[in-house]
């Protein structure tokens, strides 16, 4: 089984775990604060973009456009937070979620040397001691795990050198710095 697919496996079941023991978990479709209020650009593996790229072929033009406009907005925005470029916004779900990023399957469900990595509305459970009782993922291993999947970029580098999307990104966005 390739280091990916079984990496996405071991994620599910902890995050399967998690939700078979609280119910009332906040992670789920039309949650979406996460992708909206991302604090940087996505850095993904090689493995991880080649599996995106299956989904993001798959999408009809128009979409395709439309999320290849927003990642060569991207490449030159500096405020922040962001919003993940493949999110529709009207229904808060993920345009490509059968090959969704890791980083996107575990946040909110793993933590990080006692740090969660979870959107405001978890932490608040956390702080008020209502989720005390929760087997939270080691996200130091998923990392240890990703970096060795290979090479890492930011998804808008990616974007730039792939010849399926329909915007240019120009590489010199990422030689000049100014990313």
């Amino acid at each position: 089984m390739n280091k990916l697919y079984k990496l996405h496996e071991d994620v599910e079941t902890r995050v399967n775990a998690i939700r078979d023991s609280q119910s009332d978990w906040l992670c789920r479709q039309g949650c979406d604060g996460c992708c909206r209020r991302l604090a940087e650009v996505p850095k993904i593996t090689a493995k991880e973009w080649d599996l995106l790229q299956e989904g993001l072929s798959a999408l009809p033009p128009e979409q395709l456009m439309e999320i290849s406009q927003k990642v060569a907005e991207l490449a030159v925005q500096v405020s922040r937070p962001i919003v993940c470029p493949m999110l529709d916004r009207a229904n808060g779900a993920c345009l490509v979620y059968a090959q969704r990023l890791v980083a996107c399957r575990t946040f909110g469900f793993y933590v990080q040397r006692e740090l969660g990595l979870y959107c405001k509305d978890i932490e608040t459970r956390v702080t008020d001691g209502a989720l005390a009782e929760v087997v939270w993922g080691n996200h130091d291993i998923i990392d240890r795990r990703l970096r060795d999947l290979g090479e890492s970029r930011d998804l808008t580098e990616w974007f730039a050198g792939w010849k399926g999307t329909l915007i240019e990104i120009p590489v010199s966005t990422y030689q000049s710095g100014s990313l």
